[in-house]
């Protein structure tokens, strides 16, 4: 079975590194049938352009046997590096190719519920001096 991977306009349009690294890690480690990245910025309090809120879905056969909590730990180690750098926020739906043939649902984000611009430590995470 082909791999499903979801690619945001974005990604087509711009040079998104963060995004690239996220979708090349996930890939890597977790051979997923279906990938989606979307880099949700856009949608919070940040600079134009930025890449620090995400939402994934990952479907992957190293999923089966693991606990909610387990796959959710093993998307955050491998994300570790853009977790602790320019990603400030990480949404993650990770399944089961059964799961997703029996459900496959995509999760929405919520709209943004503020966030500071004042909020130096973000401003500092995504380079961009704040005001």
């Amino acid at each position: 079975m082909q791999p499903t991977i979801a690619v945001s306009s974005a990604n087509i349009c711009m040079n998104r590194p963060v995004e690239t690294s996220i979708r090349t890690k996930l890939n890597q480690r977790l051979e997923p049938t279906h990938l989606e990245v979307v880099n949700e910025s856009n949608m919070h309090a940040v600079p134009s352009g930025s890449e620090s809120h995400f939402r994934v879905l990952v479907v992957s056969k190293h999923f089966e046997g693991m606990s909610l909590l387990q796959r959710h730990r093993l998307v955050n180690e491998i994300l570790c590096d853009e977790l602790a750098s320019r990603v400030h926020a990480l949404s993650i739906q990770a399944k089961t190719p059964q799961q997703w043939e029996c459900n496959p649902v995509i999760e929405v984000s919520p709209p943004c519920m503020g966030g500071s611009k004042h909020d130096h430590s973000m401003a500092a995470k995504v380079g961009t001096p704040s005001k």
